[in-house]
């Protein structure tokens, strides 16, 4: 029951996340710079890293998106970062630059010295 409790902030953030995306967003209009948009982004962040640090994680991804900020594919890190600290909330987020996203598993170049010459 106690971890229900713990989860509820993080819900009700949700909560408002959908309620914009069903009602101001659509009135507005979808022109978000990224994708996935902002207030999925937002979302998903909050999800996977909670309340606090999803939330900073966000509020990160939201000034980056302006005119002059960065644009194209952005995903949500997987881990927040090994030097924020629940005290200095702002290095959760990455402020200047979009997340490429995770490594590819396995690749076909593994093993290959493509600077040798092919033997026939």
């Amino acid at each position: 029951m106690l971890a229900g409790v713990l989860r509820l902030p993080a819900a009700l953030a949700r909560g408002l996340i959908r309620f914009y995306q069903l009602t101001f967003s659509a009135l507005v209009g979808r022109g978000c710079r990224h994708l996935p948009t902002c207030s999925a982004y937002m979302d998903e962040a909050i999800a996977r890293h909670g309340l606090w640090a999803g939330g900073w994680v966000g509020l990160a991804r939201l000034c980056r998106c302006h005119p002059l900020g960065t644009s194209g594919l952005d995903f949500v890190c997987e881990r927040v970062p090994a030097k924020a600290r629940w005290y200095l909330p702002w290095r959760y987020g990455r402020w200047r630059d979009t997340d490429p996203g995770p490594e590819p598993q396995g690749s076909l170049l593994v093993g290959i010295d493509l600077d040798r010459p092919v033997e026939r």
